[in-house]
């Protein structure tokens, strides 16, 4: 038994440069570089043009003991390098959203300078391989090839300054759902 996700097909898209070197997985294209290392138990396996996930000889004899850690395992990789290929070849991006009344946003050099209503401006030193745009005052949008970096960084600019629940004053993701709460009545 394998997991559902770990049976789809990898398929490498149109202009990436697509190599597995051992354990390491390395996929070059037009927005970047990047490189996944896979786990000890887990093969890259070429059927035809496309690749499949699949369990490695030092699997076998842990598979009997832990069946759904393997499995889980399986899953996981198969989507880690299939987010490898999306994010060399389209990317990722998240886009926030600043509410309140006198916050706003600005990419100064390699720096995003925040007004979130302290007494100071917040400024975000914007880490490497990603890229952050201000197309209004009161929008980010962060950009990138690795997907987990983009949302660790949508992440940290969001923690500067939550909704919150009474106003819905904040930063947010764009289609996020805030739900009011009503205020205290005498």
């Amino acid at each position: 038994m394998s997991s559902r996700i770990a049976k789809r097909p990898i398929k490498i898209p149109t202009g990436v440069d697509f190599q597995i070197d051992g354990q390491l997985v390395k996929a070059k294209g037009p927005k970047g570089q990047l490189d996944y290392r896979l786990h000890d138990f887990v093969v890259l396996e070429k059927q035809g043009d496309v690749f499949a996930v699949s369990f490695s000889e030092q699997a076998a004899n842990a598979r009997k003991r832990n069946q759904k850690f393997l499995n889980a395992l399986l899953g996981t990789t198969n989507i880690n390098v299939q987010n490898l290929l999306v994010g060399v070849s389209k990317g990722f991006q998240k886009k926030l959203l600043l509410v309140g009344v006198g916050y706003r946003a600005q990419v100064q050099g390699k720096n995003l300078v925040l007004s979130l209503g302290f007494s100071h401006p917040v400024n975000f030193a914007v880490p490497e391989g990603i890229n952050i745009e201000t197309p209004t005052q009161t929008e980010v949008i962060v950009r990138g090839a690795n997907k987990q970096l983009v949302g660790q960084v949508a992440a940290k600019i969001r923690a500067y300054r939550p909704v919150e629940p009474y106003k819905g004053k904040g930063v947010r993701y764009e289609n996020e759902h805030v739900v009011l709460k009503e205020t205290k009545k005498a």
